[in-house]
């Protein structure tokens, strides 16, 4: 169905290009009290009354962004001293599943190939949310979107160093990165819904499961470890269910498979997220590579165990081990979950403590202003790096909210999510200060505090292990 309205879309957005990308005269808004609803117009074109630009009348003292928007200047260092040429740009072109071209606060895709479900449709959203919070703040730019879960640019295929030089590297957007390769990290489409697993917008799904957690109180939790999902997409979690529960032994966690195409079937009535939050610890594993799943398993304030994972997501850099979860090996993690529950029925306090500052990184420093700021900052740092006329391909479609949402009349989650996460005005204050980039030191010293932290609770598993074995061989 998605499909289809996909290529609807835009045979509708192709008949009126030429007249979209007509000049427009540049208008300032400052009146913070006017909204702009979806403009559901007979011949579905974009409107031109919202603002081209946008003062706010009263700005807000300002605030320094969350820690992990340090990272943002760490994906584009590596196109610092080259900037991205035409040539550069159109290297990362068979690995894009859209262009998206940004001009005179115009947004405007040419689509290469469908991404899985509506990943690409929900990421495009969100770009045009962003617009309409930001008027005139993002630069004209070109950009090549991948919506696959791992990163496709590796750092062993590319090199400075002659002869065979192939410098500098692909620039390519992506949900995730990994140390081993390139891309500009930014958030994925399910902060404005996924509609085919039932998953709700990131602002109205947050609150839910703010309410939820104040339903359970952390000790009156279950005390094990909880994970539900899909173990079929990777051999890492069908291996993973190998840790559940049997007649022979308790390894403290309780892990059940989700079943997509039956909760399909009868209307999901066992995978909402907010009802998920009732054991003391929950697991993160993640699946083909990063999960959208890890903000909701942080958000519940149970302590999460995260599996040690090899990709990461734009907001996930700044956590740290015991203080926002608890880490677990990435092999041979069966024991390792065992002792975290242990650990955690021993030591409530400490527990708990873990399992709330976990929810409050994810409920603070993750609501969709700061999501947009993320946003507003990569494309602005993306922009300055261009050294290229930013044009719109023959082929190009211009995109807005009307022509995106209203064509959906089926009142189904699709057009839901829309609505529910549409921006109706300019944001009224300015987006968060920027904090400086990670210098090679500082860079250092965080990633060993980080495995200072692991080493501290794999010593303590270890030592757990050996009074638990020496205990059973007296016995």
């Amino acid at each position: 169905m998605l499909g289809a309205w996909m290529d609807m879309f835009v045979i509708i957005c192709k008949s009126i290009i030429h007249m979209n990308m007509m000049t427009t005269s540049i208008s300032t808004f400052t009146n913070t009290n006017i909204t702009y609803p979806l403009n559901c117009n007979t011949t579905q074109t974009c409107p031109r009354n919202y603002p081209d630009r946008f003062k706010p009348a009263n700005i807000s003292s300002s605030e320094t962004c969350p820690d992990y928007f340090r990272w943002i200047q760490q994906d584009l260092k590596v196109w610092e001293e080259t900037g991205i040429t035409r040539e550069t740009l159109e290297s990362a072109k068979p690995k894009a599943h859209f262009r998206l071209v940004i001009k005179s606060g115009r947004l405007y895709v040419d689509q290469y190939e469908k991404a899985y479900e509506s990943r690409d449709v929900f990421t495009i959203w969100g770009i045009l949310q962003l617009l309409r919070m930001y008027p005139g703040q993002v630069p004209d730019l070109e950009l090549l979107f991948f919506c696959d879960d791992k990163p496709a640019i590796w750092k062993r295929d590319f090199r400075q160093a002659e002869p065979n030089a192939t410098w500098p590297p692909s620039p390519l957007f992506q949900y995730c990165g990994n140390r081993e390769a390139y891309g500009i990290v930014f958030p994925d489409w399910s902060f404005w819904g996924w509609p085919e697993v039932n998953i709700k917008e990131w602002t109205k799904l947050s609150v839910a499961i703010k309410e939820a957690n104040k339903r359970v109180k952390w000790k009156d939790r279950v005390p094990y470890a909880y994970w539900k999902g899909n173990p079929l997409v990777s051999l890492r979690r069908m291996n993973f269910m190998k840790c559940n529960f049997s007649d022979k032994y308790d390894p403290m966690v309780r892990l059940y498979e989700q079943n997509w195409e039956k909760e399909r079937q009868i209307g999901f009535p066992s995978s909402n997220l907010e009802d998920q939050c009732t054991h003391r610890y929950k697991i993160y594993i993640e699946g083909r590579a990063w999960s959208v799943s890890k903000k909701y398993i942080l958000a519940c304030d149970s302590m999460t165990l995260l599996i040690k994972a090899k990709y990461y997501d734009f907001f996930a850099r700044g956590m740290i081990p015991l203080e926002h979860y608890w880490p677990i090996k990435s092999h041979e993690n069966c024991g390792d979950l065992k002792f975290a529950v242990e650990w955690g029925n021993n030591n409530t306090d400490k527990a708990q403590a873990i399992g709330r500052q976990g929810s409050e990184y994810i409920m603070k420093r993750l609501e969709m202003k700061y999501v947009y700021d993320y946003m507003l900052y990569v494309l602005q740092g993306y922009g300055k790096l261009m050294k290229l006329d930013v044009t719109v391909p023959k082929n190009a479609t211009e995109v807005c909210s009307e022509t995106m949402a209203c064509p959906i009349t089926d009142g189904g989650l699709t057009r839901q999510c829309m609505d529910n996460s549409l921006v109706m005005s300019p944001s009224v204050k300015l987006a968060c200060d920027l904090p400086p980039p990670y210098g090679d030191d500082e860079l250092k010293r965080f990633y060993e505090k980080q495995d200072s932290a692991e080493r501290k609770v794999e010593k303590w598993g270890n030592e757990y292990w050996e009074v638990k074995n020496k205990t059973l061989q007296q016995r």
